[in-house]
């Protein structure tokens, strides 16, 4: 199969690399067919074995010519130094194509859509926050809805029960928002470092609000990691 190389770290041997299926590879120095420089991007063949790359080994694409087609002039030296190379990518990132849109709405729309059960990537803090932010107006919209809909039919009288509309709403979301919710915290870990099964601690009563927080406010790693590479948008 062929792939695309997200990060290989040569001191210690180890890497990862995205494949033409969307699945993510790990791989080692043992893994590779011969020893050679693999930088981020280059295109590369490889069979999977269980989340795991086997048989790695660098290729060059080279376009193939039709029977009885005439060999093209080769362009001069200035002209093809001045040609920029076709960038070729897999899984993901050939589903991204341009950059992404890095505003507030954009990653709260990724979080409920693509990354909704997405524990594998990073996500910075502005992402964070983003989604907070619009997950609060959200929560408040469906009060609003469900206050009115209960109010429609006599619900919210005196002597009445519980409005059931404004409840049965509310718990809804909550509960269809909990997976987008432990995805982005995993990725947060991820992106400063730090192993996802740490999310567990936010779920813990008393403590888990301040480190849901602290966790929320740690500056992004300006480097990849085995998680990924730093997130669009971050200085380097």
């Amino acid at each position: 199969m062929r792939g695309e190389i997200l990060h290989y770290d040569e001191d210690q041997g180890f890497g990862f690399l995205t494949g033409a299926d969307g699945n993510r590879y790990s791989f080692a120095r043992e893994d590779m067919r011969r020893e050679t420089a693999l930088t981020k991007g280059a295109v590369v063949e490889f069979q999977p074995d269980r989340g795991q790359a086997r048989n790695v080994y660098s290729v060059r694409p080279q376009a193939s010519a039709s029977p009885g087609a005439t060999a093209p002039t080769a362009a001069p030296p200035q002209q093809a130094a001045l040609r920029p190379a076709a960038a070729q990518h897999f899984g993901r990132a050939a589903d991204a194509g341009p950059a992404q849109s890095t505003g507030l709405w954009d990653y709260f729309w990724r979080a409920v859509t693509r990354n909704y059960f997405n524990f594998a990537d990073r996500a910075r803090r502005k992402e964070f926050w983003a989604f907070c932010l619009f997950w609060t107006i959200s929560v408040i919209a469906v009060v609003a809805i469900g206050l009115a809909a209960d109010a429609a039919v006599g619900d919210l009288e005196p002597g009445q029960e519980m409005p059931a509309m404004t409840v049965g709403l509310c718990g809804l979301f909550i509960l269809a928002s909990i997976p987008p919710w432990i995805g982005l915290i995993v990725r947060r870990l991820h992106d400063i470092g730090l192993s996802g099964w740490l999310a567990i601690l936010c779920f813990i009563p008393t403590i888990g609000g301040l480190a849901t927080l602290v966790f929320a406010l740690i500056p992004t790693q300006t480097r990849e990691n085995q998680w990924g590479p730093v997130p669009q948008g971050v200085r380097i």
